[in-house]
Protein backbone atom coordinates (compact mmCIF):
# COMPACT_ATOMS: atom_id res chain seq x y z
CA UNK A 1 0.00 0.00 0.00
CA UNK A 2 2.97 2.32 0.55
CA UNK A 3 3.85 4.67 3.42
CA UNK A 4 1.12 6.82 5.01
CA UNK A 5 2.44 10.26 6.09
CA UNK A 6 2.26 10.80 9.88
CA UNK A 7 0.72 14.29 9.55
CA UNK A 8 -2.11 13.24 7.23
CA UNK A 9 -5.49 14.39 8.61
CA UNK A 10 -8.52 12.09 8.72
CA UNK A 11 -10.27 13.44 5.60
CA UNK A 12 -7.13 13.23 3.52
CA UNK A 13 -6.41 9.76 4.92
CA UNK A 14 -9.85 8.53 3.84
CA UNK A 15 -9.27 9.89 0.33
CA UNK A 16 -5.81 8.31 0.26
CA UNK A 17 -7.08 4.90 1.32
CA UNK A 18 -10.01 5.07 -1.12
CA UNK A 19 -7.73 5.96 -4.03
CA UNK A 20 -5.33 3.17 -3.05
CA UNK A 21 -8.16 0.62 -2.90
CA UNK A 22 -9.36 1.69 -6.34
CA UNK A 23 -5.82 1.39 -7.71
CA UNK A 24 -5.46 -2.12 -6.31
CA UNK A 25 -8.85 -3.11 -7.72
CA UNK A 26 -7.87 -1.84 -11.18
CA UNK A 27 -4.80 -4.08 -11.08
CA UNK A 28 -6.98 -7.19 -10.76
CA UNK A 29 -9.14 -9.06 -13.27
CA UNK A 30 -11.40 -10.80 -10.75
CA UNK A 31 -14.11 -12.20 -13.01
CA UNK A 32 -15.20 -13.03 -16.55
CA UNK A 33 -13.79 -10.29 -18.86
CA UNK A 34 -12.65 -8.15 -15.93
CA UNK A 35 -14.17 -6.12 -13.13
CA UNK A 36 -17.03 -4.74 -15.24
CA UNK A 37 -17.23 -7.80 -17.52
CA UNK A 38 -16.58 -5.51 -20.49
CA UNK A 39 -13.15 -6.76 -21.61
CA UNK A 40 -11.49 -3.42 -20.81
CA UNK A 41 -7.99 -3.33 -19.27
CA UNK A 42 -7.20 0.05 -17.66
CA UNK A 43 -3.65 -0.74 -16.58
CA UNK A 44 -0.32 0.01 -18.21
CA UNK A 45 1.12 -1.66 -21.30
CA UNK A 46 3.74 -0.89 -23.93
CA UNK A 47 2.64 0.21 -27.41
CA UNK A 48 4.53 -2.75 -28.88
CA UNK A 49 5.39 -5.29 -26.15
CA UNK A 50 8.06 -7.94 -26.62
CA UNK A 51 5.58 -10.69 -25.67
CA UNK A 52 8.10 -12.11 -23.21
CA UNK A 53 6.72 -15.26 -21.58
CA UNK A 54 7.15 -15.21 -17.78
CA UNK A 55 6.03 -18.81 -17.42
CA UNK A 56 4.12 -21.58 -19.16
CA UNK A 57 2.53 -24.58 -17.43
CA UNK A 58 0.40 -27.57 -18.48
CA UNK A 59 -3.30 -27.46 -17.55
CA UNK A 60 -6.26 -29.80 -17.76
CA UNK A 61 -8.90 -29.83 -20.47
CA UNK A 62 -11.82 -27.43 -20.81
CA UNK A 63 -12.81 -23.96 -21.99
CA UNK A 64 -12.97 -22.16 -18.66
CA UNK A 65 -11.60 -18.64 -18.66
CA UNK A 66 -9.03 -17.13 -16.32
CA UNK A 67 -9.40 -14.59 -13.51
CA UNK A 68 -6.65 -12.84 -11.53
CA UNK A 69 -6.82 -11.41 -8.00
CA UNK A 70 -4.62 -11.15 -4.90
CA UNK A 71 -1.58 -12.29 -6.87
CA UNK A 72 -3.28 -15.54 -7.94
CA UNK A 73 -4.58 -16.97 -11.19
CA UNK A 74 -7.84 -18.92 -10.95
CA UNK A 75 -9.34 -21.32 -13.48
CA UNK A 76 -11.24 -24.64 -13.72
CA UNK A 77 -9.88 -27.72 -15.48
CA UNK A 78 -10.93 -31.24 -16.43
CA UNK A 79 -8.51 -33.81 -14.99
CA UNK A 80 -9.53 -37.36 -15.82
CA UNK A 81 -13.07 -37.80 -14.39
CA UNK A 82 -13.00 -34.72 -12.16
CA UNK A 83 -13.47 -30.99 -12.54
CA UNK A 84 -10.72 -29.16 -10.67
CA UNK A 85 -10.73 -25.56 -9.44
CA UNK A 86 -7.10 -24.44 -9.42
CA UNK A 87 -5.12 -21.49 -8.10
CA UNK A 88 -1.70 -20.62 -9.53
CA UNK A 89 0.86 -18.06 -8.39
CA UNK A 90 0.79 -15.12 -10.81
CA UNK A 91 4.52 -14.49 -10.45
CA UNK A 92 5.76 -18.05 -11.04
CA UNK A 93 2.91 -20.22 -12.38
CA UNK A 94 3.30 -22.57 -9.40
CA UNK A 95 0.16 -24.48 -8.36
CA UNK A 96 -1.01 -23.16 -4.98
CA UNK A 97 -4.05 -25.35 -4.37
CA UNK A 98 -6.61 -27.63 -6.05
CA UNK A 99 -10.24 -28.38 -5.19
CA UNK A 100 -11.91 -31.16 -7.16
CA UNK A 101 -15.26 -32.95 -7.56
CA UNK A 102 -16.56 -35.77 -9.71
CA UNK A 103 -17.85 -34.48 -13.05
CA UNK A 104 -17.07 -35.24 -16.68
CA UNK A 105 -18.90 -33.13 -19.26
CA UNK A 106 -18.59 -34.21 -22.89
CA UNK A 107 -19.84 -32.49 -26.03
CA UNK A 108 -19.00 -33.67 -29.55
CA UNK A 109 -19.52 -30.22 -31.09
CA UNK A 110 -18.72 -27.91 -28.19
CA UNK A 111 -15.76 -29.72 -26.68
CA UNK A 112 -15.26 -31.39 -23.31
CA UNK A 113 -14.68 -30.03 -19.83
CA UNK A 114 -15.72 -27.01 -17.73
CA UNK A 115 -16.20 -23.60 -19.36
CA UNK A 116 -17.07 -21.06 -16.65
CA UNK A 117 -14.62 -18.37 -15.48
CA UNK A 118 -14.17 -18.26 -11.67
CA UNK A 119 -15.28 -15.10 -9.82
CA UNK A 120 -13.18 -13.63 -6.98
CA UNK A 121 -14.64 -11.45 -4.23
CA UNK A 122 -13.38 -10.54 -0.74
CA UNK A 123 -11.04 -13.50 -0.33
CA UNK A 124 -13.45 -16.07 -1.80
CA UNK A 125 -13.42 -17.58 -5.30
CA UNK A 126 -16.70 -18.87 -6.74
CA UNK A 127 -16.39 -21.68 -9.27
CA UNK A 128 -19.08 -23.26 -11.44
CA UNK A 129 -18.73 -26.54 -13.30
CA UNK A 130 -20.23 -27.59 -16.61
CA UNK A 131 -22.74 -29.94 -14.92
CA UNK A 132 -23.98 -27.44 -12.36
CA UNK A 133 -21.60 -27.73 -9.41
CA UNK A 134 -21.26 -24.31 -7.74
CA UNK A 135 -18.60 -23.89 -5.04
CA UNK A 136 -17.45 -21.07 -2.79
CA UNK A 137 -13.78 -21.66 -1.94
CA UNK A 138 -11.31 -19.86 0.29
CA UNK A 139 -9.06 -18.11 -2.22
CA UNK A 140 -5.95 -18.60 -0.07
CA UNK A 141 -6.29 -22.31 0.74
CA UNK A 142 -8.97 -23.72 -1.61
CA UNK A 143 -11.01 -24.85 1.42
CA UNK A 144 -14.69 -25.49 0.65
CA UNK A 145 -17.01 -22.89 2.26
CA UNK A 146 -20.31 -23.97 0.70
CA UNK A 147 -21.59 -25.78 -2.38
CA UNK A 148 -24.74 -26.42 -4.44
CA UNK A 149 -25.59 -28.24 -7.62
CA UNK A 150 -27.70 -25.54 -9.26
CA UNK A 151 -29.27 -27.90 -11.80
CA UNK A 152 -30.33 -30.63 -9.38
CA UNK A 153 -31.62 -28.23 -6.72
CA UNK A 154 -33.56 -25.92 -9.05
CA UNK A 155 -34.96 -28.45 -11.50
CA UNK A 156 -32.76 -26.93 -14.17
CA UNK A 157 -31.10 -28.22 -17.25
CA UNK A 158 -27.75 -27.32 -18.72
CA UNK A 159 -27.60 -25.67 -22.10
CA UNK A 160 -26.45 -28.16 -24.77
CA UNK A 161 -22.83 -27.02 -24.49
CA UNK A 162 -22.82 -27.10 -20.69
CA UNK A 163 -23.18 -24.58 -17.88
CA UNK A 164 -20.97 -21.73 -19.04
CA UNK A 165 -21.94 -18.58 -17.12
CA UNK A 166 -19.58 -16.96 -14.66
CA UNK A 167 -21.30 -16.25 -11.29
CA UNK A 168 -21.98 -12.55 -10.63
CA UNK A 169 -21.43 -10.71 -7.34
CA UNK A 170 -24.18 -8.17 -6.59
CA UNK A 171 -23.82 -6.75 -3.09
CA UNK A 172 -24.18 -9.67 -0.67
CA UNK A 173 -25.59 -11.97 -3.36
CA UNK A 174 -24.18 -14.33 -5.98
CA UNK A 175 -26.30 -14.56 -9.16
CA UNK A 176 -26.16 -17.36 -11.72
CA UNK A 177 -28.25 -19.25 -14.29
CA UNK A 178 -29.88 -22.50 -13.17
CA UNK A 179 -32.20 -23.01 -16.15
CA UNK A 180 -35.16 -24.15 -14.05
CA UNK A 181 -38.85 -23.42 -14.56
CA UNK A 182 -41.25 -21.71 -12.14
CA UNK A 183 -39.01 -18.81 -11.12
CA UNK A 184 -35.83 -20.91 -11.03
CA UNK A 185 -34.17 -19.91 -14.31
CA UNK A 186 -31.91 -17.28 -12.75
CA UNK A 187 -31.14 -17.66 -9.04
CA UNK A 188 -29.32 -15.74 -6.33
CA UNK A 189 -27.53 -17.10 -3.27
CA UNK A 190 -26.22 -15.27 -0.22
CA UNK A 191 -22.53 -15.17 -1.03
CA UNK A 192 -21.31 -15.88 2.52
CA UNK A 193 -23.72 -18.67 3.51
CA UNK A 194 -24.90 -20.12 0.20
CA UNK A 195 -28.54 -19.71 1.24
CA UNK A 196 -30.97 -19.31 -1.68
CA UNK A 197 -32.17 -15.68 -1.73
CA UNK A 198 -34.43 -15.54 -4.79
CA UNK A 199 -35.30 -17.15 -8.11
CA UNK A 200 -36.67 -15.56 -11.27
CA UNK A 201 -38.09 -16.38 -14.71
CA UNK A 202 -38.61 -19.77 -16.30
CA UNK A 203 -36.42 -19.43 -19.41
CA UNK A 204 -34.02 -21.98 -20.80
CA UNK A 205 -30.42 -20.98 -20.08
CA UNK A 206 -27.97 -19.25 -22.37
CA UNK A 207 -24.16 -19.03 -22.21
CA UNK A 208 -23.52 -15.31 -21.63
CA UNK A 209 -22.73 -14.32 -18.05
CA UNK A 210 -24.89 -11.91 -16.02
CA UNK A 211 -23.56 -8.36 -15.53
CA UNK A 212 -24.18 -5.73 -12.86
CA UNK A 213 -24.99 -2.47 -14.70
CA UNK A 214 -26.67 0.87 -14.13
CA UNK A 215 -29.21 2.02 -16.73
CA UNK A 216 -30.84 5.42 -16.29
CA UNK A 217 -29.62 5.50 -12.70
CA UNK A 218 -31.11 2.10 -11.82
CA UNK A 219 -28.72 -0.69 -10.85
CA UNK A 220 -29.74 -4.03 -12.30
CA UNK A 221 -28.55 -7.49 -13.21
CA UNK A 222 -28.34 -7.69 -16.98
CA UNK A 223 -28.75 -11.23 -18.29
CA UNK A 224 -29.36 -13.16 -21.50
CA UNK A 225 -31.49 -16.28 -21.61
CA UNK A 226 -32.01 -18.60 -24.57
CA UNK A 227 -34.60 -16.27 -26.10
CA UNK A 228 -34.31 -12.76 -24.62
CA UNK A 229 -32.24 -10.10 -22.88
CA UNK A 230 -33.54 -9.01 -19.48
CA UNK A 231 -32.89 -6.57 -16.66
CA UNK A 232 -33.58 -7.81 -13.11
CA UNK A 233 -33.63 -6.12 -9.72
CA UNK A 234 -30.45 -7.64 -8.24
CA UNK A 235 -31.86 -7.62 -4.70
CA UNK A 236 -35.18 -9.37 -5.46
CA UNK A 237 -35.02 -10.80 -8.98
CA UNK A 238 -37.99 -8.73 -10.17
CA UNK A 239 -38.15 -8.36 -13.97
CA UNK A 240 -37.52 -4.71 -14.90
CA UNK A 241 -37.61 -5.01 -18.72
CA UNK A 242 -37.10 -7.51 -21.53
CA UNK A 243 -36.06 -7.59 -25.18
CA UNK A 244 -36.76 -10.64 -27.39
CA UNK A 245 -33.57 -12.11 -28.86
CA UNK A 246 -34.05 -15.65 -30.13
CA UNK A 247 -31.26 -17.23 -32.17
CA UNK A 248 -30.64 -20.47 -34.00
CA UNK A 249 -29.94 -23.30 -31.53
CA UNK A 250 -30.75 -20.89 -28.65
CA UNK A 251 -27.12 -19.76 -28.54
CA UNK A 252 -26.73 -16.38 -26.85
CA UNK A 253 -23.10 -16.48 -25.74
CA UNK A 254 -21.59 -13.01 -26.26
CA UNK A 255 -21.74 -10.39 -23.52
CA UNK A 256 -23.90 -7.28 -24.09
CA UNK A 257 -21.77 -4.15 -24.61
CA UNK A 258 -22.91 -1.04 -22.70
CA UNK A 259 -23.13 2.17 -24.73
CA UNK A 260 -23.67 5.25 -22.57
CA UNK A 261 -26.15 5.16 -19.70
CA UNK A 262 -29.21 3.72 -21.45
CA UNK A 263 -28.09 1.73 -24.49
CA UNK A 264 -26.38 -1.56 -25.21
CA UNK A 265 -25.29 -3.62 -28.16
CA UNK A 266 -26.24 -7.29 -28.26
CA UNK A 267 -24.94 -9.76 -30.82
CA UNK A 268 -25.17 -13.46 -31.66
CA UNK A 269 -23.77 -15.74 -34.33
CA UNK A 270 -25.36 -18.39 -36.54
CA UNK A 271 -26.44 -15.74 -39.03
CA UNK A 272 -28.33 -13.60 -36.52
CA UNK A 273 -26.37 -10.34 -36.20
CA UNK A 274 -26.41 -7.40 -33.81
CA UNK A 275 -28.77 -4.75 -32.46
CA UNK A 276 -28.40 -1.51 -30.55
CA UNK A 277 -31.21 -1.24 -28.01
CA UNK A 278 -32.27 1.56 -25.70
CA UNK A 279 -33.80 0.97 -22.27
CA UNK A 280 -36.09 3.63 -20.80
CA UNK A 281 -39.10 3.58 -18.49
CA UNK A 282 -39.18 -0.20 -18.27
CA UNK A 283 -39.11 -0.78 -22.03
CA UNK A 284 -36.40 -1.74 -24.50
CA UNK A 285 -36.62 -0.50 -28.08
CA UNK A 286 -34.52 -1.14 -31.19
CA UNK A 287 -32.33 1.71 -32.46
CA UNK A 288 -30.86 -0.37 -35.28
CA UNK A 289 -30.39 -4.04 -36.16
CA UNK A 290 -28.36 -5.74 -38.91
CA UNK A 291 -26.18 -8.75 -39.73
CA UNK A 292 -22.83 -6.92 -39.94
CA UNK A 293 -21.53 -8.15 -36.57
CA UNK A 294 -22.18 -11.74 -35.53
CA UNK A 295 -20.47 -12.57 -32.22
CA UNK A 296 -20.63 -16.34 -31.82
CA UNK A 297 -19.10 -16.82 -28.37
CA UNK A 298 -16.60 -13.98 -28.63
CA UNK A 299 -17.66 -10.69 -27.05
CA UNK A 300 -16.97 -7.24 -28.48
CA UNK A 301 -15.51 -4.08 -26.88
CA UNK A 302 -16.50 -0.41 -27.13
CA UNK A 303 -14.10 2.50 -27.63
CA UNK A 304 -14.75 6.14 -28.59
CA UNK A 305 -18.02 5.59 -30.44
CA UNK A 306 -17.13 2.33 -32.16
CA UNK A 307 -17.56 -1.36 -31.38
CA UNK A 308 -14.79 -3.81 -32.27
CA UNK A 309 -15.46 -7.53 -32.37
CA UNK A 310 -15.30 -10.75 -34.33
CA UNK A 311 -17.94 -11.08 -37.04
CA UNK A 312 -17.90 -14.86 -36.76
CA UNK A 313 -14.10 -15.20 -37.17
CA UNK A 314 -13.05 -11.89 -38.79
CA UNK A 315 -12.38 -8.70 -36.83
CA UNK A 316 -14.78 -5.85 -37.62
CA UNK A 317 -15.33 -2.22 -36.63
CA UNK A 318 -18.92 -0.95 -36.33
CA UNK A 319 -20.08 2.66 -35.97
CA UNK A 320 -22.34 2.36 -32.94
CA UNK A 321 -24.45 5.39 -33.90
CA UNK A 322 -25.49 4.00 -37.28
CA UNK A 323 -24.69 0.28 -37.20
CA UNK A 324 -22.60 0.62 -40.34
CA UNK A 325 -19.37 -1.28 -40.76
CA UNK A 326 -16.21 0.84 -41.03
CA UNK A 327 -13.87 -2.04 -41.89
CA UNK A 328 -13.43 -5.79 -41.69
CA UNK A 329 -10.02 -7.45 -41.62
CA UNK A 330 -7.84 -9.86 -39.72
CA UNK A 331 -8.74 -13.53 -39.51
CA UNK A 332 -8.30 -14.56 -35.89
CA UNK A 333 -10.63 -17.53 -35.81
CA UNK A 334 -12.93 -17.81 -32.81
CA UNK A 335 -10.58 -16.07 -30.44
CA UNK A 336 -11.24 -13.36 -27.85
CA UNK A 337 -11.01 -9.55 -27.94
CA UNK A 338 -10.01 -7.16 -25.14
CA UNK A 339 -9.33 -3.43 -25.07
CA UNK A 340 -6.14 -1.82 -23.77
CA UNK A 341 -7.81 1.46 -22.87
CA UNK A 342 -4.70 3.57 -22.18
CA UNK A 343 -3.13 2.65 -25.50
CA UNK A 344 -6.32 2.60 -27.58
CA UNK A 345 -5.44 -0.89 -28.78
CA UNK A 346 -7.25 -4.18 -29.21
CA UNK A 347 -5.57 -7.23 -27.72
CA UNK A 348 -6.70 -10.37 -29.50
CA UNK A 349 -6.02 -13.91 -28.38
CA UNK A 350 -6.50 -15.82 -31.62
CA UNK A 351 -7.90 -19.33 -32.00
CA UNK A 352 -4.45 -20.36 -33.28
CA UNK A 353 -2.80 -19.50 -29.95
CA UNK A 354 -1.30 -16.28 -31.30
CA UNK A 355 -1.78 -12.93 -29.60
CA UNK A 356 -2.06 -9.74 -31.63
CA UNK A 357 -2.33 -6.01 -31.12
CA UNK A 358 -4.58 -4.01 -33.42
CA UNK A 359 -5.06 -0.25 -33.34
CA UNK A 360 -8.58 0.71 -32.25
CA UNK A 361 -9.03 3.06 -35.18
CA UNK A 362 -12.24 3.28 -37.25
CA UNK A 363 -10.28 4.63 -40.24
CA UNK A 364 -8.55 1.35 -41.08
CA UNK A 365 -7.53 -2.10 -39.89
CA UNK A 366 -3.94 -1.91 -38.65
CA UNK A 367 -2.26 -4.86 -36.96
CA UNK A 368 0.67 -3.61 -34.88
CA UNK A 369 2.23 -6.77 -33.48
CA UNK A 370 1.73 -10.52 -33.29
CA UNK A 371 3.34 -13.46 -31.49
CA UNK A 372 2.74 -17.21 -31.15
CA UNK A 373 2.21 -17.93 -27.44
CA UNK A 374 0.23 -21.20 -27.24
CA UNK A 375 -0.22 -24.14 -29.56
CA UNK A 376 -3.51 -25.78 -30.45
CA UNK A 377 -7.05 -24.40 -30.39
CA UNK A 378 -7.44 -21.46 -28.00
CA UNK A 379 -11.02 -20.39 -27.25
CA UNK A 380 -10.69 -19.59 -23.54
CA UNK A 381 -11.20 -16.08 -22.16
CA UNK A 382 -7.85 -14.52 -21.11
CA UNK A 383 -7.14 -12.18 -18.19
CA UNK A 384 -5.05 -9.01 -17.92
CA UNK A 385 -3.63 -7.67 -14.67
CA UNK A 386 -0.49 -6.01 -13.30
CA UNK A 387 0.95 -5.54 -16.78
CA UNK A 388 0.54 -9.22 -17.61
CA UNK A 389 -1.61 -11.28 -19.96
CA UNK A 390 -2.60 -14.80 -18.86
CA UNK A 391 -4.06 -16.99 -21.57
CA UNK A 392 -4.86 -20.71 -21.61
CA UNK A 393 -6.35 -23.44 -23.77
CA UNK A 394 -7.05 -27.14 -23.26
CA UNK A 395 -3.39 -28.04 -22.78
CA UNK A 396 -1.34 -25.16 -21.41
CA UNK A 397 -1.45 -21.73 -19.79
CA UNK A 398 1.03 -18.89 -20.21
CA UNK A 399 1.77 -15.56 -18.54
CA UNK A 400 3.05 -12.89 -20.94
CA UNK A 401 4.51 -9.45 -20.21
CA UNK A 402 2.80 -6.33 -21.59
CA UNK A 403 5.41 -3.98 -20.12
CA UNK A 404 8.67 -4.82 -21.92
Amino acid sequence: MGIIPKDMNQAVLICFLTATALLLAEQDWPAHRGTERDGVYKGDSRPTPSWRVHWKVPVGNGYAGVSIAAGKVFTIEQRKKQEVAAAYDLATGKVLWLNSWDADFNSFLGGDGPRSTPTFDAGVVYCQGAQGELRALDATTGRLIWRHNILQENGGKAAPYGVSVSPLIAGNLLITHAGGKNAKSIVAYEKTTGKLAWGALGDDPAYASPMLVTLNGIQQALAMTATRTVGLDPAKGTLLWEFPWATSYDVNAAQPVLIGNDRMLISSGYGHGAALIEVKNGKAITIWENKLLKNKFNSSVYFNGFVYGLDENILSCIDVATGQRKWKGGRYGYGQVALLAKQGQLLITAESGEVALVKADPAQFQELSKAQILRDKTWNQPALAEGKLVVRNQKEMACVSLLD
